[in-house]
C-alpha cells in the first residue's frame, strides 16, 4: 500500500511544474475582479542557464510585471480592472534547450463587507482571520522565545565564568593560607 502511495504522490505534487519548449511560450489566465490580489512565484528547475522570461498583463494587455532572463521571481498585483489577467513564461530566447518551470499562484479575493453573505461565509472569514491572528501570534512567540533563550544563554555563560573565577580565587586563598600557617609553625634554627 505504501508503495502505491509513493508512486501516486509525485503525480499529485507536480501540478504546478511545466516544461517550456525552446522558442515557445506558455501562458495561463486568471479571472480577477477589481481589488482582487494575485501573486505568482516561479523558479526555473532545469534547462540551459536556468533563466526564463516572465510577464503578467491586465485584460488590456498592459504589462503589470515583467522579468527578463530570471531564474526565480515573484510578481504581486492588485487588479485595477475586471477581466482575464494573463501570465506567461517564455523560452523564446533559447533555440535548443527546453526549460522546466515550477510556479505557484496565490490569490486573495476582495469581498466588500457590506455585501450580504451567508452565515457559513461569515464563519469562514472569521476562521480565516482567526488563523491569521494565530499565525502572527506564533511568529511573535518564536521571536520572544529566541530573545529569552539568548538572554538565558548569556546569563548562563556569565554565571559559569564567575564561578570559575571564584574557584580560582578560593584555591589561591587556600594555598596561601596553607603556606602561611605552615611557615608559622616551622622552627627557625639559628646558626
Amino acid at each position: 500500500m505504501w508503495l502505491a502511495i509513493l508512486l501516486v504522490l509525485p503525480l499529485l505534487v507536480s501540478g504546478h511544474s511545466i516544461e517550456v519548449p525552446a522558442s515557445k511560450k506558455e501562458c495561463f489566465f486568471e479571472d480577477l475582479h477589481i481589488n482582487d490580489k494575485m501573486t505568482v512565484t516561479y523558479q526555473v528547475g532545469g534547462g540551459g542557464h536556468l533563466d526564463i522570461d516572465f510577464w503578467l498583463a491586465d485584460p488590456d494587455n498592459i504589462a503589470l510585471a515583467k522579468h527578463i532572463k530570471q531564474s526565480t521571481g515573484t510578481a504581486s498585483i492588485t487588479a485595477k480592472k475586471d477581466g482575464r489577467h494573463e501570465y506567461c513564461f517564455s523560452n523564446q530566447m533559447s533555440t535548443v534547450v527546453d526549460k522546466m518551470v515550477s510556479f505557484n499562484v496565490h490569490g486573495v479575493i476582495y469581498v466588500d463587507d457590506e455585501d450580504i453573505v451567508s452565515p457559513i461565509e461569515r464563519e469562514i472569514r472569521q476562521l480565516s482571520h482567526g488563523l491569521t491572528a494565530v499565525k502572527d501570534e506564533q511568529e511573535y512567540i518564536v521571536v520572544r522565545e529566541r530573545t529569552h533563550r539568548n538572554t538565558a544563554e548569556s546569563t548562563n555563560d556569565r554565571v559559569k565564568w564567575w564561578s570559575i573565577l571564584q574557584a580560582i580565587v578560593l584555591f589561591s586563598v587556600v594555598a596561601w593560607q596553607v603556606y602561611y600557617l605552615k611557615s608559622f609553625f616551622e622552627v627557625k634554627r639559628a646558626f
